[in-house]
């Protein structure tokens, strides 16, 4: 079929060839089961890939329908791997399309539909469908209810609930709405945001749409993930219970279709089931947001949790007099008015082009019936294309499949492929069939181009061993090229209007039947009466009530306000009918704007709350973790303070007009049954004199107690100090995030600072909220210091309690140091590089690719940093570690030859000197794919090293031979030692043999999984622990052998991606012991002693926690007191009784 005008087309790249005749890459090749439609490209016919991102891909970019195959044995197929994403810039072919008919040569007799693609400069050209375009609008059920004039079903009382407001722990505003059957978050997804819900008690299982306002920007949706990923796993702990379900129609449905002795064909059904019953996540943004969490593919992966992204542009607003006003979406509780407002400064040529084309019209069918195969309207045997596609849409709709196999992929983690040994990349864990006992067991032979150890024999390249594929996030190198947007995002949400009541007299005196009819007039429609009359719902039905509901309006600067105040839906009775309230959410400045101000003045009759920096004080928001570190403040002084928080705004709230109330943290709107505003509900500031009154005078005596042991020790403690490097009794531990996996009350995840004089602070890790915790730590002005010297970020891993803090971290940093000016276009990174204003963020390639991608989405700083990758040292090689520059994938790939390719990893090393050090090493440690120790000695000769995530690491003792300061994990209690087994954690005594076993002078545990840990209690004397032998001795567990080569990095998947809160005890906190008994943990109370043989000192850690290292000594003395502290907590409080109740027992206390 002939098109005319430009055709509009997405370009891949595809892998180089690893053989003349097969231009597929093998970096990705698998044996597949059963027959699967072959494609053709290039020239030459390939396996299609099933059940993978890029099978998605190609089904949503090719249309490709399926057909049935007779069974027969199993083919070898290569799969095209998705490497980069290339800009289209030839001219339009002449023609264009898919054809059904078999070409000579092309296909074999039995293979599918064959796409005719034309080669460019190497890449493959693909085509979207025009139905495509469709999955960039609401759903078609949204579309069902917006046309919803009333709805049936029972009055439901519902409200929105303030959540948070702009504070150091949550920069954000976030609402909740809260119906019976659903609930609705809306606002700012900030860093904090996960955490705020869990001091908040909010529930969040009921919660599928997000409603995210204002711009795409990392500090408006950095708390995004991590919440999706909580979700996700809530999501699948509640489908766990309907699994049996799931089994139970897939059955039925093998039954049906006669396939019920097709192991895979089952799987595939009880796969499809279990879709079925999951939950979806539809998610609202300005543009970008798409782009933001396709970044994280590497690292975030889930199943069973399917998420929408419908982004909102700046053009996508209501026509006047255009389908009636129609709202963007709608379910049967509320509708939805997006309205996305584009700064008066930016240019009107800026706007994508689908900003002038009006309203993108709610579609006619589902994402699910657009992304079917096998349904394409055809026309003769040509499939339609659409020719309007801009380039703008075409991409996003690239992201939005890339996202939508991150949370609903069929990939499995325990699905193994056979592959020839030559053929395996590391890092991998590979299986071999036992040909005695038929069961798998872990190969552990010789590779292909590794050394031998003594004894062995070469290996055979043919030899084949079982293997996973690559996880889809593997498989997409890079994403299309965006850059910032400026839309900001509004919303007008009201709940749907209510149907009058029903008169019976009146249906009686017309002479309508009762039954049948007087329902159908209950739900809206006429019916005719006994004597053949129509009666219409108008006559029996009493006066309609307009749904209650809310505007939310997102202004981050002065200059989204006119835009804003000009746009129709404010004076259009058919929008803003039932709206009884604003919610502005303001950014710095914009509340005092008059023009606002006159606005509210306009709109008086109307309740208006502000939510802002400039009126919002910064108090404390996560009163359970501020009042614990209040009591531990009356033990240890020395070492912690109260959270850093104002009780009073910036600006006085009598400035304001008259009405307007400022936002408070669980103040309410009531919208059904009237609109109100209730304050009832609003949570009191942290009492911080009343929370230290409910400490024990027992404590505060044995507190006193540690206070003189310390004086008395004195000479003891300068002794142990004068054995350290020089300057070192003055480096400085600040413990921000001492928990694992997820945020919690009382901790949150990781991050650590050290501050080293003379040479600047760094960063172990930077879990979600790291800059939060920064402002309640530091004053102000020691807060900017403390980011003019920061210099390096090291990250251990890509598990995301680990690194999605450090965006905020680098912005923060960029704004207070540079400005937030970028480097100039052309000045070199290398060479511009300044000890003394610069900063370094050292990890994995999946961590820079990450930080490299997300600079298109904002200028976050990425530009000013460092970005290095360093390799791991391999002890029986004799390797050591070695920096280098960040060299993109698609870089690397682009250099003809192997040879090549190492010439510019070569031109990219950097020597330790380059960030003033003396050294820097890391080894690979037994927890996931990537996850490494490292140790840094800095020029004084002072030696940090850090575990991260890890079984216990002879390696990592190693390298940290002769250690001033070792950072420890210790998960898990010595008596849950079975779950630091499964999930690759250490126990505390585990962490304190290794310790020891590098000789460190002090060791700090932290990253735990419980409020409070079991606290050590050191014994001089013959080393070990006294409870599981698991000290100094202690077995050590290593990781699988990675490459050196820093584009390997990317290809594996991380090992327990797919689990659910992978750091978290087993039920019950049940293990097994030594003995193979079970054994359960305690209270939390008791104390672990462990015999040195050393005069190493340890310290635990907890948030806000600031100690130097001179001073760790010190804190072994108030373990007592912090016994006695952490009893009383734990012990229940009596609760009043209620009438015709009891008289219970609860575990909690105020302010706790």
């Amino acid at each position: 079929m002939e098109k005319s005008g430009t055709l509009e087309r997405i370009t891949f790249a595809l892998a180089p060839p690893f053989h003349p005749l097969n231009r597929i890459t093998n970096l990705t090749n698998s044996r597949i089961a059963g027959r699967l439609p072959k494609l053709l490209i290039n020239g030459y016919p390939h396996t299609r890939r099933y059940n993978s991102i890029l099978s998605d891909i190609q089904g949503l970019l090719f249309g490709l329908p399926t057909k049935q195959h007779p069974k027969e044995s199993p083919p070898v197929g290569w799969h095209p791997r998705l490497i980069r994403y290339v800009e289209w810039e030839g001219p339009p072919p002449e023609r264009w399309d898919k054809s059904l008919t078999p070409q000579k040569g092309a296909r074999d007799a039995e293979a599918g539909v064959v796409l005719r693609a034309k080669r460019v400069a190497g890449a493959t050209q693909i085509v979207f469908e025009k139905e495509h375009r469709e999955s960039l609008s609401p759903s078609v059920s949204s579309r069902v209810f917006a046309q919803l004039d009333f709805i049936n079903h029972a009055k439901m009382k519902s409200w929105v609930q303030v959540l948070t407001t702009p504070t150091a722990d949550t920069p954000g505003t976030t609402l909740i709405l809260h119906f019976d059957n659903k609930r609705y978050l809306i606002g700012s997804l900030a860093e904090g945001t996960q955490r705020a819900c869990i001091q908040m008690g909010a529930r969040l299982l009921k919660v599928n749409e997000i409603f995210i306002t204002g711009r795409t920007e990392w500090r408006n949706t950095g708390g995004l993930m991590g919440m999706i990923l909580t979700l996700a796993d809530a999501a699948s702990s509640s489908a766990a219970a309907s699994a049996e379900d799931s089994k139970k129609r897939a059955l039925a449905k093998g039954k049906r279709l006669g396939c019920i002795d097709d192991v895979e064909k089952m799987q595939q059904l009880e796969d499809e089931a279990k879709r079925e019953m999951s939950s979806k996540l539809n998610l609202f943004s300005a543009p970008n947001l798409n782009y933001t969490l396709a970044t994280a593919r590497r690292f975030v992966f889930r199943k069973g949790m399917p998420v929408s992204v419908l982004e909102i542009e700046a053009g996508e607003s209501q026509k006047e007099g255009e389908q009636d006003w129609t709202p963007y979406w709608a379910d049967e509780n509320v509708k939805v008015w997006a309205i996305s407002v584009l700064p008066k400064s930016e240019e009107a040529s800026s706007m994508p082009a689908t900003a002038v084309t009006g309203r993108l019209r709610p579609r006619k069918r589902t994402i699910d019936e657009v992304y079917e195969r096998g349904e394409h309207k055809m026309n003769g045997n040509a499939v339609s294309v659409d020719t309007d596609l801009t380039p703008a849409e075409r991409d996003r709709l690239t992201v939005k499949a890339v996202v939508g196999e991150m949370f609903d992929s069929s990939w499995r983690l325990d699905a193994l492929h056979e592959t020839p040994l030559s053929q395996i990349k590391l890092p991998a864990t590979m299986f071999v069939r036992n040909t005695d006992t038929n069961k798998l067991e872990r190969y552990h032979g010789p590779l292909p181009g590794q050394p031998l150890r003594t004894g062995q024999q070469p290996a055979d390249p043919n030899m084949t061993v079982l293997v996973r594929k690559p996880w889809p996030g593997a498989l997409v190198e890079s994403l299309p090229p965006t850059k910032p947007r400026k839309e900001a995002l509004s919303y007008i949400i009201r709940n749907h209007t209510q149907r009058g009541k029903f008169h019976p007299e009146r249906a009686v005196q017309l002479k309508v039947e009762k039954g049948f009819k007087w329902s159908q007039l209950s739900s809206g429609n006429s019916v005719e009466n006994q004597d053949g009359e129509t009666i219409t719902p108008d006559m029996v039905l009493g006066e309609s009530k307009e749904g209650g509901g809310l505007a939310v309006v997102d202004l981050p600067d002065v200059d989204y306000i006119e835009p804003l105040l000009a746009r129709a839906e404010w004076h259009e009775q058919k929008v803003m009918a039932g709206v009884g309230a604003f919610v502005w959410i303001c950014g710095p400045g914009v509340a005092d704007d008059t023009r606002l101000r006159d606005f509210m003045a306009e709109f008086k009759h109307l309740e208006h709350i502000i939510s802002s920096p400039d009126y919002c004080p910064n108090n404390i928001a996560l009163d359970s973790a501020a009042a614990a570190t209040a009591r531990l403040r009356q033990v240890d002084p020395a070492r912690y303070v109260v959270p850093i928080h104002q009780n009073e705004p910036r600006a006085s709230t009598s400035t304001l007009p008259e009405g307007v109330r400022v936002a408070r943290r669980g103040q309410t709107i009531q919208l059904e049954p009237k609109v109100e505003v209730q304050e009832k509900d609003a949570i009191a500031q942290l009492n911080v004199a009343q929370t230290e009154s409910e400490t024990s005078k027992e404590v505060l005596q044995l507190a006193a107690e540690a206070q003189t042991s310390i004086q008395t020790a004195s000479d003891e403690a300068q002794k142990w100090a004068s054995s350290l490097p020089h300057g070192a009794t003055d480096a400085e531990i600040v413990t921000l995030g001492t928990g694992s996996a997820l945020p919690s009350k009382y901790r949150n995840v990781s991050a650590t600072l050290l501050r080293v004089p003379g040479w600047g602070s760094m960063l172990f890790d930077a879990g979600e909220n790291t800059l939060g915790q920064l402002k309640r730590v530091f004053p102000p002005d020691e807060l900017k210091q403390v980011l003019r010297e920061l210099r390096l970020i090291w990250i251990s891993h890509m598990h995301a309690d680990h690194h999605l803090g450090t965006v905020g971290v680098i912005r923060a940093w960029y704004e207070e140091v540079h400005g937030a000016r970028p480097l100039p276009a052309d000045a070199d990174p290398k060479t511009s590089f300044d000890t003394n204003n610069s900063l370094a963020v050292v990890s994995e390639p999946a961590m820079m690719s990450w930080l490299a991608e997300y600079r298109g989405v904002e200028d976050y700083g990425y530009s000013r940093i460092a970005p290095l990758h360093l390799s791991v040292a391999v002890h029986a090689r004799g390797a050591k570690s070695r920096l280098n520059w960040f060299v993109s994938p698609a870089a690397l790939a682009e250099q003809g030859t192997q040879g090549a390719r190492a010439d510019m990893l070569a031109n990219n090393t950097v020597l330790p000197n380059f960030l003033n050090l003396q050294d820097i090493q890391c080894v690979a440690v037994k927890h996931c794919h990537g996850a490494r120790a490292v140790s840094i000695t800095f020029p004084s000769g002072f030696k940090a090293s850090y575990s991260g995530d890890c079984r216990p690491s002879h390696d990592f003792s190693r390298i940290g031979k002769g250690s001033t300061v070792c950072i420890h994990e210790a998960t898990f209690d010595d008596e849950l030692q079975g779950d630091a087994e499964a999930k690759n954690h250490s126990t505390t005594s585990e962490a304190l043999g290794i310790a020891q076993k590098m000789s460190a002078k002090a060791c700090v545990l932290t990253h735990f999984s419980q409020r409070y840990q079991k606290l050590p209690i050191m014994e001089h004397g013959a080393g070990g622990s006294d409870r599981n032998g698991a000290a100094a001795g202690t077995e050590t567990a290593e990781a699988e052998e990675e490459s050196a080569d820093p584009e390997d990095g990317l290809e594996g998947p991380l090992e327990d991606a797919a689990a659910s809160l992978p750091d978290q005890p087993s039920a019950e906190s049940a293990s097994k012991g030594p003995d193979g008994t079970i054994t359960r943990s305690g209270s939390g109370v008791e104390a672990v002693r462990f015999k040195l043989d050393s005069d190493m000192k340890v310290c635990v850690a907890f948030d806000y926690m600031r100690v130097k290292v001179g001073e760790i000594p010190q804190m072994e003395k108030f373990t007592p007191a912090l016994l006695k502290l952490f009893e009383e907590e734990e012990k229940p409080t009596e609760v009043e009784p209620v009438e015709g109740k009891k008289a219970g027992k609860s575990k909690k206390r105020r302010n706790n």
